[in-house]
């Protein structure tokens, strides 16, 4: 299965669309990359940490790199699908670390053009809830859709995944 160049995976927390980003790529690669960006500062995101890299297995590359995804990028091999799980997180950590967000986005999309490595990035989608009650979750939240909508706008696959269902928003399901 060949994949498009640039594929945005979409959901809620537990949605499935971790599982569903890996199953992509595992059909496309045997030896494909996963960028990691989640960092560990508890026991349960720890526990979260080990649990996906069990379920990944042995078949992935895995860069753990929370800031600077761009730079993880060009470390992959050539021609090999790179995944990023993902998007919130490193969010997440750009926003908390008072990285300049809008800049790290554009070379984040920048890499993702210029590789020649499909890329596959997986986000939350955080715009069907309630207005947060605090500045810090709206900068947050409003970041969170903006870089969903670059990232959609120059992705040729959109998928929103609800429950483990895969629904197309752009481009065919695969």
């Amino acid at each position: 299965m060949t994949l498009p160049k640039l594929t945005l995976v979409l959901g809620g927390a537990a949605s499935g669309k971790s599982a569903f980003a890996e199953n992509l790529i595992l059909r496309a690669s045997d030896c494909p990359t996963y960028i990691a960006t989640a960092q560990v500062y508890d026991d349960e995101m720890a526990q979260k940490v080990a649990r996906h890299r069990d379920m990944r297995g042995t078949s992935w590359h895995t860069i753990e790199e929370p800031v600077e995804v761009a730079a993880a990028m060009r470390t992959a091999p050539s021609g090999q699908p790179v995944l990023i799980d993902c998007a919130t997180l490193w969010l997440t950590n750009l926003i908390l670390g008072d990285f300049d967000v809008a800049a790290y986005s554009k070379i984040l999309l920048e890499a993702a053009a210029s590789t020649k490595n499909p890329v596959v990035i997986v986000s939350n989608e955080v715009g069907q809830g309630i207005v947060p009650d605090n500045a810090l979750a709206r900068q947050f939240r409003n970041a969170q859709g903006i870089l969903n909508q670059q990232i959609a706008l120059q992705a040729e696959l959109v998928v929103a995944v609800m429950a483990g269902l895969p629904l197309s928003l752009k481009g065919p399901l695969p």
